[in-house]
């Protein structure tokens, strides 16, 4: 048998030398793999071929190859094997551990992974039945040496993976291994408890004797080895293990927190244990760690960590261990403040810690810590503290409610884009996301969670959060701008979205509408700090700005503290002109280019403004009716200076006031003038024609035409006018209403009757003009259905093909791409035609569907006694469905079917 085997072995060396040169060719390194895998499949004599191969005198890519050979023999040939040969193999196996290795610093990571596999291969074959003693053997192999112990540290920790995690074998004999491993679970902790705290002890000996730094770093290596392996572990087995001996397991691995080789893994291992659910009396003894020498091991870890994570080579920039330590860490710290909320307050009588104090400023060094991943991280565990019935009571967390606050008005500043280096966040940044776009996202995220937190922290000090608020807002008002080196590519002097100004005044804002929302909330009328919000909204309106992005935050401070003008109405017409003063602004008077997306929000800001004061204080701007409609009606009179949304959004806000009329007829009388104009167009005999034909449709909207580049689109007032109908009628029946109250109601001729269950039956003061305007509606809308018919389609001119086509704006969001992030809100917002068109349509179609939808909860009975209304519905919306494409029939399905 010498013979064939030797030559075997030397072909298969030649085909493993074959495959892994880079100078082979393609095909020999085929045929060479082929050679092997068959081999492997038929050879009767694999098992000495995967001895000889795997003999240290081989290189390491030849044993690593005659291993592998062995693992495939266990794997597929074990059972089909006799007693002896397996007896045999697990032998040699357990010599290639005892001996067949180099030293721990210099064998080959793989070569002791393969060689971990073959053993748990035969683990999961054999044991407990036909191999009772292999945790003794596996005990008696860690005497031998560093590099015996770590193979039997990756064996068990290959064990629980298969068994436990990935659960790669047979049910029986998983529930049979795991079964014994638990039997076991005791003496395995002692066991890899002893390991570890024998190889600590000599690393920690010998890395201060000169010369012996390999040997210290053997031991390392080992320390490294078991903390893995506890990790595999740690996660499943009963938490009492964890817990034994007065929780020396945690003890060490506090203690190890201060050793930089060993302290990632004791980190994770740490997080692992503390994270662990369970019954709440088996996780009481997890408050040990807030001890005072656990607090100072984690403590002092975080601040060391901190210092290293940061390179002081610029071309190195983050550490990399070190700061994914530091994640650890931070993890560490946040479980267990989760652990404390869970079992304070709960029936096992865990007390507040008397060392909480520690723990919360080691807590809040990571929510100030440059790298803005660990203070997002934080946040979830901040909201839980707050909440926390008793704990947000102890005066160590209403003290640190105080200090969030102070690292919230830092953390909401927006800095720290990869690409920038203009703040210590930038560093961390280009670590932890690829492109300022992936960042945007995450902290567009991380904001929001911030604001939750926020709101959580003003029901335990709602009036320091409002001084807190009030103090920046001065400081802001009081500061001048600063525009930065990124400067407006609209006019000089403004700031761009990344400016120092603009990130703060945002940042300011966000905090301020988080608080300023609480305190009504949380503090009683008498106690509220009326002056004071009083003279901060005063400031907030005298403070004049013509830059789009400030005046933006400077609305919203408005609307944030106009709950304060109910107390004083005096300054509700201030408040108004502010607004009305915004709804028409430009940076450059009689701009004939488009306008910026911060010029369009600041407009659409005060506009939602209004309306959201309309809707939230309607009876308090009732007063001011007159003086409101008067100033829509000067507005109006001029039809280039708004745009149909923004004339929408003024009719909407009076509609909402009006309803506070509490007079059907009044109402009535307003709603027929508001809407003359609107009536008399929807109803003329060429808006009936043009709505019912889609070829004069088309034309009249100019679909059917060339546009030359640079020419004037005649056509484009025609969409306008039409829009601004439909938006109109759309804005009556959502907002026109009559009063909640049945008395009211009653008294202002709302009531027209009873139902034979006694409800009252309502009636909507819109309802006359709504009647008379729906069937033009309805005829827009089979028209509508009906332009995707091949007839129609051909009518599209070349340059309006794709004019239905799904808008880019939708398509992003379907296929979840963000949206660009830089200097977005500078450029000017120009649109091609089509794009025009297509939003047109796009908008049109969907607004129908809208007044279709909320005409029945608006117009109740007056809407479903229609003579013939499903048959006017089903010749209309339901006309022509074959040919409308699918992203069409989305308002139908998730408008008009869901009301």
């Amino acid at each position: 048998m010498g013979e064939p085997v030797t030559e075997m072995c030397d072909q298969l060396i030649k085909a493993v030398n074959v495959m892994m040169d880079a100078e082979s060719s393609q095909i020999y390194r085929l045929e060479a793999l082929k050679f092997c895998e068959e081999f492997k499949e038929k050879c009767p004599f694999s098992v000495q071929c995967g001895l000889r191969l795997a003999d240290k005198a081989q290189t390491a890519v030849v044993r690593h190859f005659g291993l592998q050979i062995l693992e495939h023999v266990v794997k597929f040939n074990w059972n089909n094997m006799p007693q002896q040969e397996k007896v045999h193999l697990k032998n040699c196996a357990m010599d290639l551990l005892s001996t067949g290795t180099y030293p721990i610093l210099e064998e080959e990571s793989h070569i002791k992974d393969v060689l971990a596999r073959i053993i748990v291969e035969m683990i999961k074959r054999e044991w407990p039945q036909h191999w009772p003693e292999m945790l003794k053997e596996m005990e008696a192999l860690t005497g031998t040496g560093e590099a015996q112990t770590e193979l039997v540290m990756l064996i068990l920790l290959r064990l629980a993976e298969d068994v436990i995690t990935f659960q790669t074998l047979p049910a029986q004999r998983r529930r049979d291994i795991q079964q014994t491993l638990t039997q076991n679970m005791e003496s395995i902790f002692i066991f890899l408890l002893a390991i570890l705290q024998i190889h600590v002890d000599e690393y920690r000996k010998l890395k201060r004797i000169p010369g012996q730094e390999l040997q210290a770093k053997s031991h390392c290596r080992v320390g490294v080895a078991t903390l893995n392996t506890l990790a595999g572990y740690i996660d499943w087995v009963a938490v009492t293990h964890i817990t034994n001996d007065n929780c020396r397991l945690l003890e060490m691995l506090c203690l190890l927190l201060s050793e930089t080789e060993l302290q990632l893994e004791a980190a994770e291992c740490l997080v692992i244990a503390i994270s662990r659910k369970g019954k709440l009396e088996d996780r009481k003894p997890l408050m040990l760690l807030f001890d005072d020498v656990a607090m100072h091991f984690i403590l002092s870890a975080a601040q060391s960590a901190a210092g290293a994570a940061i390179c002081n080579t610029p071309a190195v920039g983050v550490v990399d261990r070190h700061y994914t330590f530091l994640k650890r860490l931070c993890q560490v710290l946040c479980a267990l403040g989760s652990q404390l909320c869970c079992l304070v307050g709960s029936d096992v009588e865990v007390e507040v810690p008397a060392n909480l104090s520690k723990y919360m400023e080691a807590f809040l060094a990571f929510t100030t810590h440059p790298s803005q991943f660990l203070r997002a991280a934080t946040q979830i565990t901040w909201g839980t503290l707050f909440r926390h019935e008793i704990l947000s009571k102890d005066p160590v967390i209403i003290e640190m409610t105080i200090k969030y606050f102070r690292a919230t008005m830092t953390n909401l500043v927006k800095t720290g884009f990869p690409s920038r280096n203009d703040s210590p966040s930038c560093e961390y940044s280009r670590h932890d996301f690829d492109s300022d776009e992936d960042f945007n996202t995450f902290f567009n995220s991380f904001r929001a969670q911030q604001g939750e937190v926020v709101r959580n922290a003003c029901r335990i000090v709602p009036l320091e959060a409002f001084q807190i608020a009030a103090e920046w807002l001065r400081y802001q008002i009081s500061t001048p701008i600063d525009i930065g080196t990124i400067v407006s590519k609209t006019a000089e002097g403004l700031c761009s979205i990344l400016s120092p100004s603009a990130v703060q005044w945002d940042a300011m804002t966000f905090f301020t509408e988080s608080v300023v929302a609480q305190i009504f909330k949380n503090v009683e009328d008498e106690k509220l700090p009326v002056d004071q919000g009083i003279e901060l909204l005063q400031a907030v309106l005298n403070y004049n700005t013509r830059d789009p992005l400030i005046l933006s935050c400077v609305l919203t401070n408005v609307s944030a503290l106009f709950p304060f003008v109910t107390h004083r109405p005096q300054f509700l017409t201030l408040v108004l002109q502010k607004l009305f003063a915004s709804i028409t602004f430009e940076v450059v008077d009689e701009s004939k280019a488009p306008r910026t997306r911060a010029v369009k929000n600041v407009r659409r800001h005060a506009c939602s403004s209004i309306i959201k004061m309309s809707r939230g204080y309607p009876q308090f701007l009732l007063p001011c009716f007159d003086m409101l409609y008067d100033h829509v009606k000067k507005l109006f009179s001029n039809e280039a200076l708004l745009t149909q949304m923004e004339k929408c959004a003024l009719m909407e806000a009076l509609v909402l006031v009006s309803n506070q009329f509490k007079d059907y007829a009044k109402q009535k009388a307003f709603l027929e003038e508001l809407m003359a104009t609107v009536v008399v167009r929807w109803t003329s005999e060429e808006m009936r024609r043009v709505l019912c034909d889609p070829a004069l449709f088309l034309a009249f909207v100019g679909a059917d035409q060339q546009v030359p580049v640079g020419s004037e689109d005649t056509t484009g007032i025609n969409r306008s006018r039409l829009s601004f109908c439909v938006y109109t009628i759309l804005g009556v029946v959502k907002r026109a209403r009559w009063p909640s109250d049945l008395e009211e109601a009653k008294a202002g001729g709302f009531v027209v009757g009873y139902t034979p269950a006694g409800a009252p039956i309502y009636r909507n003061p819109c309802t006359h003009q709504v009647l008379a305007l729906l069937p033009n509606l309805l005829a827009l809308i089979r028209t509508h259905n009906s332009l995707f018919l091949p007839e129609n389609m051909c009518r599209l001119s070349d340059m309006f093909s794709k004019a239905y086509d799904v808008i880019e704006v939708e398509k992003n969001v379907v296929l979840g791409l963000p949206q660009p992030v830089l200097d977005i809100y500078d450029s000017p917002v120009y649109k091609t035609q089509l794009e025009r068109m297509q939003g047109f349509f796009c908008t049109l179609h969907d607004n129908c569907y809208h007044i279709l939808g909320n005409a029945g909860p608006s117009l109740q009975q007056d809407f479903y006694t229609i003579e013939g209304l499903a048959e006017q519905i089903v010749g209309s919306a339901f006309v022509s469905l074959d040919n409308v494409p699918d992203h069409r029939l989305r308002p139908m399905l998730h408008i008009l079917l869901l009301h």
